[in-house]
């Protein structure tokens, strides 16, 4: 997965950002099931400690527009799940607070990986 924040106030709100939004469980599981739910993503923003304006929020998922201005923007299903099949998953998200932009990459969070992470023993 690729994560790109913009609009933020500096890079570095970026950075923690994006980060934020890479290393959630449950923005992670969401790409696993092959879910559009920008609420998630919403939620890694909101909790990351950077300062913005909910208002003033865009999301897109694989180049699809899902939240404007902080609301829901009808989408496709069916699209969707076509482009979930893509070996890479990009999220935008603008969070209309700036100039500052980072991106950030990390891997999906699957049920075998939870297995096999939670089975193993050293």
């Amino acid at each position: 997965m690729t994560v790109t924040v913009q609009g933020a106030a500096t890079d570095e709100d970026a950075d923690t950002a994006a980060r934020a939004v890479a290393n959630s469980p449950l923005v992670k599981t969401a790409v696993a099931g092959r879910d559009c739910n920008w609420g998630r993503i919403a939620a890694a923003l909101g909790k990351c400690g950077v300062a913005f304006d909910q208002d003033d929020v865009s999301i897109d998922i694989m180049g699809m527009p899902v939240c404007r201005e902080g609301l829901t923007v009808a989408f496709d299903e069916d699209e969707a799940l076509r482009r979930f099949e893509n070996p890479e998953i990009t999220i935008w998200a603008d969070l209309g607070a700036g100039s500052g932009s980072a991106t950030a990459w990390t891997c999906n969070l699957t049920h075998d990986y939870v297995s096999i992470n939670g089975d193993y023993r050293s």
